[in-house]
């Protein structure tokens, strides 16, 4: 009997659908569950008469699958991957691919290639978006790790994702050890950020401009036929638009208190860590945070007061400035989550495709959009671009968007319309081209409180100096340190 091409472990929603995929492309597939009714119901429904193999053992897995052996996890992140891996390993032999499609952390992935490395088996870690629909058609795939395993998974691999209109896969090697999750945790970040300046502006049209559904629902299909063009913006439309059971609105029904999963976090750690400024993307997780506070907020809003919004200017000019402001802070976004990974690429020694990773998002992906391209273009320009802003395309576009822009961020404030990832990123937007920051004041307060010394605007960097200021504290300084 002809052996299967992969195997792959884990029967939900995303590990079914990628059976699925892969089936129709030509590829056999084995299965595993780790409760062996999903296997029999799958098997009997769903793969019913297709080129896919059920087994009720991880021997029975290992042993149906074609030399390399490659078994790919679709199961949760954390602690079941490594107890998974401690139960493979032994029935694997060396160059064989154990592969995790999860939403793994990057540095566990880091670590988990060099464990299964060290045990002469190959590590992939692949960062898989597009949910379910993108799992079955073909998402975007973000594979990292071992770099010798690619060559063994680049034909399914390549096969089952997005391709966009040339023909291009929505899939590459991204780099090595985690570098393939830390792109799909920065993907995951700038899908909060996306997500949060859409939700603002729907609250300023329904608040501010006093919009019903059916209106932004007009509003978000004309914006998706222009330069917003994008999945989110196209769901959102569709959202606006569906009715419930009575025929109101359903979006309006919903409590307004997000859930995360944690690689928004994740992403704002790095960041810190990394010291990049990411944030348009930490405000758009801390929104998540304060929506969770419904009790505290409804009962905040009895006690607390502010302006009651009330719009008297020009609408049409207002939903333009909109779609504007909509447009700059989503670049924003893209120009720090592209900053992060040019940093992060630094530290972990990885050689990242900055172009070929906004063309793996063009496709298959949460923030899959038209504008992507965009960003292809400008690292096609320059591939050593240190930031989004400074790409000609780019610039242009926020001379032209920022009057609406802040406009639109004055409004938001003028009216006490929460708009935090918005302005936001016009902050780091203002503090990006301002020459000279307040940060002198900063290091002086420093130096003055702790003897942390400062740099001189008329001495060579890295010739560091303190001043007694009080007359009372020496000429003690502290060491250097930078965190």
């Amino acid at each position: 009997m002809r052996k299967s091409d992969i195997g792959l472990i884990g029967l939900a929603v995303m590990g079914e659908n990628l059976v699925m995929n892969m089936e129709s492309k030509g590829f056999s597939v084995s299965v595993y569950n780790r409760t062996a009714d999903k296997v029999t119901r799958f098997i009997e429904g769903r793969a019913k008469g297709k080129n896919i193999v059920g087994t009720y053992s991880l021997e029975e897995l290992v042993a149906s699958l074609e030399k390399p052996r490659k078994v790919m996890m679709m199961i949760k992140a954390g602690q079941a991957v490594d107890d998974m891996i401690d139960r493979l390993l032994p029935l694997l032999e060396d160059g064989d691919v154990i592969i995790d499609g999860g939403n793994s952390h990057f540095p566990d992935t880091a670590r988990r290639t060099a464990y299964v490395e060290s045990q002469g088996k190959l590590y992939i870690g692949t960062g898989v978006s597009g949910g379910e629909e993108g799992a079955l058609k073909g998402p975007s795939l973000m594979p990292g790790g071992s770099p010798a395993a690619w060559e063994a998974v680049k034909p399914i691999f390549q096969s089952i994702c997005a391709h966009v209109e040339d023909g291009s896969p929505c899939c590459d090697w991204v780099g090595e050890n985690g570098a393939g999750h830390f792109v799909k945790m920065v993907h995951n970040g700038i899908e909060y950020g996306d997500m949060q300046l859409i939700c603002e502006a729907y609250q300023l049209m329904r608040d501010l401009l006093g919009m019903d559904a059916d209106e932004m629902h007009e509003v978000f299909a004309r914006w998706n036929t222009g330069k917003l063009d994008s999945y989110l913006i196209e769901i959102t439309r569709d959202i606006l638009a569906y009715k419930d059971t009575d025929g109101a609105p359903i979006v309006e029904k919903i409590l307004d208190t997000a859930g995360q999963k944690g690689t928004g976090k994740w992403t704002g750690i790095a960041a810190l860590d990394e010291g990049v400024p990411l944030t348009l993307i930490g405000e758009a997780v801390f929104a998540r945070c304060l929506s969770a506070m419904k009790a505290e907020r409804v009962a905040a809003s009895e006690v607390l007061t502010g302006p009651k919004p009330a719009f008297a200017g020009d609408k049409a000019q207002l939903l333009a400035d909109l779609e504007n402001a909509l447009y700059a802070a989503k670049i924003v976004s893209y120009a720090q989550g592209y900053t992060l990974m040019r940093d992060a690429a630094k530290t972990y020694g990885w050689n990242l495709n900055y172009g070929g990773i906004a063309l793996m998002w063009r496709g298959g992906c949460i923030i899959r959009s038209a504008f992507l391209g965009k960003i292809k273009e400008a690292f096609d320009r320059d591939p050593a671009l240190t930031n989004l802003l400074l790409d000609p395309y780019f610039k242009s576009v926020m001379d032209e968007a920022q009057a609406g822009w802040r406009r639109v961020c004055a409004a938001a404030i003028t009216n006490g319309v929460p708009a935090p990832a918005m302005t936001a990123a016009l902050g780091y937007y203002d503090g990006y081209r301002t020459a000279r920051l307040p940060a002198n004041l900063l290091q002086a307060q420093r130096d003055y409180f702790g003897a942390h010394t400062y740099e001189r605007i008329d001495a060579p960097r890295g010739q560091f100096f303190h001043t007694n200021w009080t007359g009372e504290g020496g000429d003690t300084a502290a060491s250097q340190y930078t965190v």
